[in-house]
């Protein structure tokens, strides 16, 4: 295990607590304190959301954000859905969990060893446990009633029906049931909706309670739909919800310096071939893609307020620690690229991570670089308990509390995949460098191109520093544990 100096801060406070609540003896006739033992753990990870979006949900903001701790430099190693989960569920990057794509061969929710993932180890540390929602791709397309280890309940979308706001099956504790048609836009039926309402049924039923729960919660939003059964997509995809729709007709879209890059010398080939954006492609862009999944965020924000509300009435709010986050990032005419991720730029990377609970600094920015590794060990730490492999990651509960902690590195990775093209990278606190199977190499240095516009990869200048970021690179592309949590700042050019 690593070491624990927020668990002995945490540890003290809910001593406090206890001590106090020890006068007491809730329903279950369990001495209260017993219950602040080890919190409630709830996790939101939304799908395909940048950054840019949270603007966009003043519940994550006031909720989450202002009493939690926002991490500002928070990356995914490997920017795709089933990748990035896998590494979710368990701290390690994917070239150590073996998912390496969203389809077999490499990938998929069959590639996933279930057997030792985080429910797992917190249902062995006493844990209730409970998904909602989206899991890995390809689920429930072999074995639809199948329920993975680790889940005590389970209301796991069915794919390729996980990609409808309508006309969805989920798979509920063994029992297929269907929301609705595609085709219908019944407001009582849209998906974040009817997940919104079976998490806060959940807390009902768990908490308070003897033993601490562990849900996941994990909406669609805003990943695009696949249209089916006439499902009309041509003005909003995804669609919002029929209350949302329209209430951000002006938002507009967001075009930083690196938007329609006019200059992609420097860029790979699979950039440089790309053509410009024109204005038809753009309306395209900001009315049908950005609008749509900006407006279907919308009910992920209610279904936030809901959940703290849940917690907040059954007394548990204070001892849950909840993480809101996103599987990838996405582009959205970034560097000529339309729509999309699994790129290393910062768009496709980036990615919301909010945590709130007990212990942590409210309205604190971190600026420190976490990632999507990060996640497992945060709740074990947390929880107290311990993971069944060696994680690759590192607990951010520490770096919360101490914003001194030891800086590092972040393998930035693809495939290999049968298509044969796949990158392996590093992002740094300041560097950012990626090596491409086709033998194209890129170099950003954040601090003065945080845009990406320039690789400095063939300047003679950053010579030095890019050796020492390939010689970082070659040890940590197949690191584990707790090699790749070390790291030596690498120096840039001298005056």
């Amino acid at each position: 295990m690593f070491a624990r100096p927020y668990r002995r801060k945490l540890g003290a406070t809910l001593l406090a607590l206890a001590a106090v609540a020890a006068l007491t003896v809730t329903s279950t006739g369990a001495p209260a304190g017993a219950l602040a033992a080890k919190p409630n753990v709830v996790v939101i990870m939304v799908d395909d959301m940048n950054v840019s979006a949270l603007r966009h949900l003043p519940n994550v903001r006031s909720l989450l954000a202002t009493p939690g701790t926002t991490f500002d430099n928070s990356v995914v190693s490997y920017s795709l859905c089933c990748p990035s989960r896998s590494t979710f569920l368990t701290g390690q990057y994917a070239h150590n969990h073996g998912v390496l794509g969203n389809q077999p061969p490499d990938g998929g929710y069959e590639k996933l060893p279930a057997a030792e993932t985080l429910p797992v180890w917190l249902r062995r540390a006493g844990y209730a446990t409970a998904h909602i929602g989206k899991f890995l791709n390809g689920y429930g397309t072999a074995r639809p009633t199948e329920i993975p280890p680790g889940w005590a309940e389970w209301y796991g979308s069915t794919d390729p029906s996980t990609y409808r706001m309508w006309g969805y099956t989920l798979n509920e504790n063994g029992v297929l049931r269907t929301y609705g048609t595609a085709n219908v836009e019944d407001p009582a039926l849209y998906q974040t909706d009817v997940y919104a309402r079976k998490a806060v049924d959940y807390i009902g039923r768990k908490a308070p309670a003897a033993e601490p729960f562990f849900l996941s919660f994990a909406p669609l939003a805003p990943h695009g739909e696949g249209a089916a059964n006439g499902s009309d997509l041509s003005q909003r995809n995804p669609r919002p919800a029929p209350r949302h729709r329209g209430t951000l007709e002006n938002v507009t879209l967001p075009k930083p310096p690196s938007y329609d890059e006019a200059d992609v010398s420097d860029k790979p080939a699979a950039i440089r071939d790309r053509p410009r954006i024109t204005p038809a492609n753009e309306n395209k862009i900001e009315d049908v893609r950005l609008k749509g999944r900006l407006e279907s965020l919308l009910a992920v924000d209610d279904a936030v307020a809901d959940i703290v509300a849940a917690l907040q009435a059954s007394g548990e709010l204070a001892n849950t620690l909840i993480v809101f986050t996103s599987d990838n990032g996405w582009m959205q005419g970034e560097h000529r690229i339309q729509s999309g991720k699994t790129v290393p730029y910062e768009e496709s990377i980036r990615v919301p991570l909010i945590i709130r609970g007990p212990g942590l600094p409210a309205g604190k920015h971190v600026s420190t670089i976490a990632a999507n590794i990060d996640l497992a060990p945060t709740i074990l730490d947390a929880a107290d308990a311990t993971a069944g492999v060696t994680v690759d990651g590192r607990s951010l509960l520490p770096i919360a509390v101490d914003t001194a902690s030891p800086a590092r590195g972040i393998v930035i990775e693809t495939g290999p995949k049968q298509s044969g093209r796949w990158y392996a990278g590093l992002r740094a606190p300041r560097w950012k460098y990626v090596e491409h199977s086709t033998g194209e190499r890129e170099l950003y240095d954040l601090q003065q191109d945080p845009y990406e516009l320039v690789s400095v990869h063939n300047d003679p200048r950053y010579a030095t520093t890019r050796q020492a970021l390939a010689n970082r690179l070659a040890t940590l592309r197949t690191c584990a544990g707790d090699v790749c949590r070390q790291w030596t700042p690498v120096a840039g050019p001298q005056p």
